[in-house]
């Protein structure tokens, strides 16, 4: 391929519609021609006139050009390698990583099968001498060409989606753990789920562990961004929050060691992760809260009168971690009662817009919300599945944000 002036995108080559190969329909084929030598060019519009293609034939004399009329239409790219003073396997190389999702074919005056072999091993889907080559034939090769490299892409996503699969089930092993409670009159319930147009989890995570005095201990947090190494990051914190539990860390001690092993696990300052963290007595009376940065869990109290929602006062809180050096997280002391349910969640359920403005549906929505939930009767899972069913609804749309929710129930007696 020389370099000459680039040539005009020529006009459809007419041709009895043939429709997409393997289709049926009537779309033509885009091709594009990388050949400088007009005769050639030419001959090329000949055969493909004689072939009985509908196709549609831009042309351009060297990279620069083709790379100015590739489009994302573009099903096959027929480049010739004749030229004098070239490296051609470079310049097959150049032109399959400008095609992007289009068939590569050589067609070319050489008559040399070891190139051809080099070609083909190269990634070009085929390689056609000149001399040999017919209008039907070069149908043919086109034909086989494009399907070809549906068939590699199909199975290329495939092999993504695998990949992807194995990487979510890794994540949610670590960012979703089994719950270690050893109390019957508690009853565990939990969600997770990424948010729109992402199959990947995100950075939420949560945990419950009960210790050996009695007490037991809930976690929920947010790394803030998503992806793998969001999720990463969620994993890794979670680990070390059970880990701390479980060796007999609570409270501002805990998250402060948490603070700093978030500052040495991050890839960059800016990233930071809010937390709540909620210890709840052997008694199951009481409960001690420790906020940081996260959303108020909401608390359902049943009594003579019936069930009561509320969010826990967020009044003695401090800053997500990651933000400050030497930051406090003061505690807040919770009253219970006897049968009582405590949902921790993620920002995800309560930053949906409500209706077609730009409201958001925020705590106070999510506790009317819970209260409607209540009088149905809605529990444990139901409960939580009504709650992002209606705020689902209320935003208009699944949600953009990941989302996850944590509800432990406690009914004495049971």
């Amino acid at each position: 391929m020389s370099t000459l002036s680039p040539r005009r995108d020529r006009a459809p080559v007419p041709g009895r519609p043939s429709g997409r190969p393997g289709g049926g329909g009537d779309d033509r084929i885009d091709l594009l021609l990388i050949d400088d030598d007009p005769s050639d060019v030419f001959l090329v519009e000949r055969m493909l006139s004689d072939s009985g293609l509908d196709v549609r034939l831009r042309v351009a004399a060297d990279l620069d050009s083709a790379r100015r009329v590739l489009t994302r239409r573009t099903q096959c790219v027929i480049v010739d390698l004749s030229g004098r003073g070239i490296d051609r396997l470079a310049a097959l190389r150049d032109v399959l990583a400008l095609s992007r999702t289009a068939a590569v074919i050589v067609l070319t005056a050489l008559d040399d099968e070891n190139l051809g072999v080099r070609a083909v091993a190269t990634g070009a889907a085929d390689h056609l001498v000149k001399q040999e080559v017919d209008g039907p034939l070069l149908a043919r090769a086109i034909r086989y060409s494009i399907e070809r490299k549906r068939a590699e892409d199909t199975e290329r996503r495939l092999v993504e989606a695998r990949i992807l699969g194995r990487e979510n089930a890794r994540l949610e092993r670590g960012l979703l753990p089994i719950p270690i409670i050893g109390d019957d009159a508690l009853a565990h319930h939990s969600r997770y789920r990424p948010g729109r147009r992402r199959a990947l989890l995100g950075g939420d995570f949560y945990d419950t562990v009960q210790t050996a005095n009695g007490a037991v201990h809930l976690m929920i947090g947010d790394v803030c961004g998503h992806g793998p190494d969001e999720a990463a990051l969620g994993v890794q914190l979670r680990m070390a929050w059970r880990t701390l539990v479980l060796a007999g860390h609570t409270g501002e001690q805990l998250l402060a060691t948490l603070d700093t092993v978030l500052g040495h696990e991050r890839r960059s300052e800016e990233i930071f992760t809010t937390l709540c963290m909620v210890t709840i007595a052997p008694s199951r009376r009481t409960a001690r809260l420790h906020s940081a940065g996260h959303p108020a869990p909401l608390l359902f109290r049943e009594d003579g009168d019936g069930a009561h929602v509320s969010a826990l006062p967020d009044y003695a809180h401090g800053p997500a971690l990651g933000l400050l050096p030497g930051a406090e997280w003061p505690a807040t002391e919770v009253e219970l009662g006897g049968a009582w349910s405590l949902m921790l969640y993620t920002d995800g359920l309560i930053e949906g817009r409500v209706g077609d403005g730009a409201e958001r549906l925020g705590t106070e929505g999510l506790v009317g919300l819970a209260e409607i939930a209540r009088r149905r009767g809605s529990g444990g899972r139901a409960l939580i599945d009504a709650l992002v069913a209606e705020v689902e609804e209320l935003n208009g749309d699944a949600l953009a944000d990941d989302l996850a929710v944590l509800l432990l129930t406690h009914k004495p007696g049971r």
